[in-house]
């Protein structure tokens, strides 16, 4: 690093005795950029250059925050929001965030897209995608399915098929030794070129999955050449096919962030191709069931494909979506909740994605609304049934209204340690 920056380096150095940057960012899918800065709960120390939702926050624990638990924003590091700016117009396109966890880049695309188009978001980790799962489903998006498979398995079941496909490479991770003082020990010069032999096939994997006009978007975390400009190098020699569009590296020293690169690469010459559609298995007894509880939890009825599973649960699934035969699938659009054969119980996802459209909503201040994250019973004065419990209007989970007592359904793993 010092032969790289020379005059440089002893400011690059000296960013390493300065604390970690927060950051976060908004979730425009469920409130403003604008609307949050005003209702913003904790001060926020401007906002992020490079990415026009991206703030600074001045509080030491923002994920505590009820309005964190609503998915209003998602924490993010500053300089890692400036993946998903630097992506296409991305609305009505397909797209494949090929290395997703923990969701950060994916919900930054899911807000770009507005909702319209289809989202792949795949960890090839079960156990990191859980975790992607659930931030999907926190930030209330509808039109994302969350996978687990490997890049050449999906490099041949979607050959030339996305409009852009996003790489954020597993990498020797030099920006996050701030915020994850444990990568320090794992770094060497092995480990610098493991992860770039890696990359290099994951990038190729990614060229055989984007359409004729289609994007690459390749990231990383650290600084070293070898996984950065020299890997894009190195892919344009093998694939003469696409063009470098731009490229840019953060530093820790000029920017207020922890630094990151990116490349955007763009398919001039190939092929375009379809897949088949993600086949749907109906059945008619759980619909009715879902929809007479439809009627009566929704103000209007919800708009989309119904897919049941032979366990019961079932799920909104969005338009467009491929099938996905031969991956594990973790999250199909939007889990609805489940049909045990008699009556259909919703889920907390269909909360998040969908309960500001309840007939009963239960309105609470952000105190209390400690309460229901807690997982305490609540009061209230509400028709029986199924209602959803909403810090403001912004909904937090399901609760169940029997006889002035709404009992609490937000899902244990997902309340907060007293």
């Amino acid at each position: 690093m010092k032969e790289r920056l020379g005059s440089d380096f002893p400011a690059f150095l000296a960013s390493y005795e300065v604390p970690p940057q927060r950051g976060l960012r908004v979730n425009t899918l469920k409130i403003s950029a604008e609307e949050f800065c005003r209702r913003a709960p904790f001060p926020l120390g401007g906002r992020v250059p490079w990415a026009e939702d991206g703030f600074y926050p001045e509080e030491e624990k923002p994920g505590a925050d009820p309005y964190h638990f609503a998915g209003l924003y998602y924490l993010q590091e500053p300089s890692a929001m400036a993946v998903g700016e630097l992506s296409a117009d991305c609305s009505k396109m397909r797209v494949l965030d090929l290395c997703a966890a923990p969701g950060g880049k994916t919900t930054q695309l899911a807000s770009r897209m507005k909702g319209e188009g289809v989202l792949i978001a795949n960890e090839v980790n079960y156990a990191r995608a859980k975790i992607l799962s659930q931030n999907v489903e926190r930030m209330g998006i509808a039109n994302c399915a969350v996978i687990s498979a490997a890049p050449d398995s999906l490099a041949a079941l979607f050959p030339f098929y996305f409009d852009l496909v996003l790489v954020d490479a597993p990498c020797s991770g030099e920006g996050m030794f701030k915020k994850e003082p444990n990568a320090i020990p794992e770094w060497s010069e092995e480990n610098v070129l493991m992860c770039a032999a890696r990359q290099r096939e994951i990038l190729d994997c990614a060229a055989e999955m984007v359409s004729a006009g289609g994007h690459i978007v390749y990231s990383t975390c650290t600084f070293a050449e070898e996984e950065d400009e020299w890997q894009v190098e190195d892919f344009l020699k093998r694939h003469r096919e696409f063009a470098l569009v731009k490229e840019e590296k953060l530093y820790p020293h000029l920017v207020r962030g922890e630094g990151h690169f990116c490349a955007v690469l763009k398919k001039k010459e190939g092929e375009t191709r379809r897949t088949r559609p993600f086949p749907i298995v109906r059945n008619a007894q759980a619909e009715r069931a879902f929809h007479a509880f439809g009627e009566d939890f929704f103000l209007e009825p919800l708009k989309g494909t119904l897919h049941t599973l032979a366990d019961g649960r079932m799920y909104l699934v969005p338009a467009g979506m491929p099938n996905l035969a031969g991956v594990s699938i973790l999250r199909l659009g939007v889990e609805l909740g489940e049909w045990d054969g008699k009556i259909f119980k919703p889920a907390h996802a269909l909360a998040m994605a969908f309960g500001t459209g309840a007939k009963r909503k239960l309105s609470l201040t952000r105190a209390e609304s400690e309460r229901y994250l807690r997982g305490e019973t609540l009061q209230a004065e509400l028709a029986e049934g199924w209602c959803v419990v909403c810090v403001e209007e912004f909904p937090l989970g399901l609760g169940k209204c029997v006889g002035g007592t709404v009992k609490n359904h937000l899902p244990k793993g997902l309340r907060k340690v007293k």
